[in-house]
Parts: C-alpha cells; sequence; structure tokens
C-alpha cells in the first residue's frame, strides 16, 4: 500500500495519519494550542524550511483543522487558527504529553504543567469510558469491526 492511499483505510487511525502523520504537522498543532498564529512565528518557534511549514499549514486548512484569517488586509498577510475540528485533537496533545512525561522525562519531570482554568488546579489528563467513567487500560478494551467498516467492504465489492 502506497502512503498516498492511508486515508482510504477502513481504520480510524489510519485515516487521522493521513492527515497528522508526520512530526512537523503535530508541532504546528502543539503551537497552535500554545497560542501560535502567524507564518513566521510558526517557522522560528519550529526552524522548519518556509516550503514544508506552507505545505503543512496547506494540508491542515484543506482539511478544515486550521482557518486562514487575514489579520492586516492590505499587505494580505494571514494568521492560522485552530477550527472546532482542530480543537478536537486537543486530547491527541495531551495524551502524547502525557506518555512522554511518563516514559521520557530523562528524569527532570514534566517540561510543561497543565491548570484547569475552571477549578484552578493542576491536571493530568485521565482518558475515561463514556459510560462508567472507569479509566481506560489497555487490556480492559476490546475491539471490534463497527458499521463503518462493514459499509466500507460492502462499497469495495459494489465497485469491484
Amino acid at each position: 500500500m502506497k502512503w498516498e492511499e492511508i486515508g482510504d483505510q477502513p481504520c480510524s487511525v489510519a485515516r487521522t495519519l493521513s492527515i497528522l502523520g508526520d512530526r512537523w504537522t503535530m508541532l504546528i498543532l502543539r503551537n497552535a494550542f500554545m497560542g501560535v498564529r502567524r507564518f513566521d512565528d510558526f517557522q522560528r518557534s519550529l526552524g522548519l524550511t518556509r516550503h514544508v511549514l506552507s505545505e503543512r499549514l496547506k494540508r491542515l486548512v484543506e482539511h478544515d483543522i486550521l482557518v486562514k484569517v487575514p489579520y492586516v488586509e492590505r499587505q494580505e498577510r494571514f494568521e492560522y487558527k485552530l477550527t472546532e475540528k482542530g480543537l478536537d485533537l486537543y486530547p491527541i496533545i495531551l495524551s502524547m504529553t502525557q506518555w512522554a512525561d511518563k516514559w521520557m522525562d530523562m528524569g527532570l519531570g514534566k517540561p510543561i504543567e497543565f491548570t484547569h482554568k475552571t477549578c484552578g488546579n493542576k491536571m493530568t489528563p485521565k482518558m475515561v469510558c463514556s459510560e462508567c467513567n472507569e479509566p481506560i487500560k489497555a487490556k480492559e478494551v476490546r475491539a471490534s469491526a463497527g458499521p463503518g467498516y462493514f459499509a466500507y467492504i460492502e462499497q469495495k465489492q459494489k465497485s469491484a
């Protein structure tokens, strides 16, 4: 299978990776969540080439994760803001952060702490079951094919 075809798979992880599956895209999103909005600020903070940054921002805009908004009308200068679809990626960033804090802190502790604005307390993200509110543990979850998988197979059979 070619990488360009990964998003056509009946797999939510593969489809997500078809958009977010490179290191620069995730770092751009991290910075967007930290308030970076302008092209030059992304480039300065990440140190990547203008070409690569432009490509990644364009893809995020095409997939409605970021929206390009003018901030200087005459000079056609834009900033990039997270859309609702983009904001829904925040749990992924928090989960990656939590994993790295546990396994890759180099013995120095968390480089960033998160405070829940509503209660004012420092927090650690926690994924819980939507039905019973118990913490999710990999060994306690079973995955099975859902309706989208069967619809995908049926669609493939009809087009063959």
